[in-house]
């Protein structure tokens, strides 16, 4: 109240006689007014590319020698396409013999059949005649499904990322080629414990490529783990991701999780945001008769994010927020604005 009142007196008399007027020191600033902006928190984390697809080739028997290769690594393969031919020699050697036996005993039953027909035999010859024949007949079925099961094919589109095997060698699909859908593909993370309330599926995510010039993909979280893993503290999130040739299983990504938004919300450089016995504070430029003083003003902050802390409580739209030259200024001293 006494520095008040000392001032109002130093006012009236200034405009009765400026030459009166004790001349005072200034502090140069430079101000911001606040104005409620759109203001986004994230989880800034780091992840992976991985394709939703892949595959790793295997035999559908118990394997064989390599007699035939027909992809190479970076091929791009469709499902259903033949990839290997493995050893049927024994199975092929089987398959003429068993044409020869259906044979014979396809022209047994037809001469067995005829001489019924014409009242000589009895059935019982033709009935195992035919019997026989639908068992030879049966077991060259057989033998056609063991052979193409030496055939191996591919179980799902993509590249063969993996192909690791040659001619003569034993192929059991022990990893030995593997398939990558690249036109399926997610952004995987692993999430700190602490965020697992404000993590889920639809969550907004930006999905940040540094190696492609920080490209920039906006998805939602489409999967979320219901485990947390005891060893990293950390569950996994994972968000679909456009399809990309430039965009590779195992590629960095920096993940970038939106878990806080408000529309009106009241920031802050973060700089500005100081500590006294009392807890956090700005200092605003006030007008206070003819003089712009300073002035704290305790704050609640909220998050932060970036070089910006949102204002939760103690300041209002409008007010003037000294946001260079802060430093050293007191409660009350007098300012100047810069240009």
């Amino acid at each position: 109240m006494l520095t008040t009142s000392v001032q109002k007196l130093e006012d009236e008399i200034g405009k009765a006689d400026s030459s009166s007027v004790k001349k005072e020191k200034t502090r140069l600033v430079a101000v911001d007014t606040l104005k409620p902006k759109n203001f986004t928190h994230f989880i800034d984390l780091q992840g992976q590319i991985d394709a939703l697809n892949i595959a790793f080739v295997s035999p559908r028997n118990a394997g064989g020698q390599v007699k035939a290769i027909y992809v190479k690594k970076g091929d791009y393969v469709k499902k259903g396409q033949l990839l290997l031919k493995l050893d049927d020699a024994v199975l092929a050697r089987q398959l003429d013999q068993a044409k020869a036996t259906m044979a014979y005993q396809q022209d047994l039953y037809t001469r067995r059949d005829n001489l019924w027909k014409e009242n000589i035999g009895a059935q019982v010859d033709v009935i195992n005649a035919k019997n026989a024949l639908d068992m030879a007949d049966k077991q060259v079925a057989i033998i056609k499904e063991q052979i193409d099961l030496t055939n191996v094919y591919a179980d799902i589109d993509g590249v063969a990322d993996e192909v690791n095997i040659r001619l003569g060698e034993f192929f059991t699909g022990n990893n030995q080629i593997r398939i990558v859908n690249t036109s399926d593909l997610k952004a995987t993370v692993q999430v700190p414990e602490n965020y697992l309330g404000m993590v889920h599926p639809g969550s907004n995510v930006n999905v940040i490529l540094p190696e492609l010039n920080n490209k920039t993909i906006h998805t939602r979280i489409s999967v979320t783990g219901k485990i947390i893993d005891p060893n990293t503290r950390s569950f996994y999130a994972e968000a679909k991701i456009p399809p990309d040739k430039d965009f590779h299983p195992n590629q960095v990504a920096l993940v970038k999780i939106q878990d806080y938004a408000s529309t009106h919300a009241l920031t802050v450089p973060i700089n500005t945001l100081q500590t006294d016995e009392k807890g956090k504070y700005v200092l605003v430029a006030m007008k206070e008769g003819t003089r712009l003083i300073a002035r704290k003003k305790p704050v609640q902050e909220g998050y932060t994010y970036g070089d910006r802390v949102e204002i939760k409580g103690g300041l209002d739209a409008g007010d003037v927020i000294i946001t260079d030259g802060f430093q050293g200024l007191y409660d009350g001293q007098a300012l100047e604005l810069g240009a």
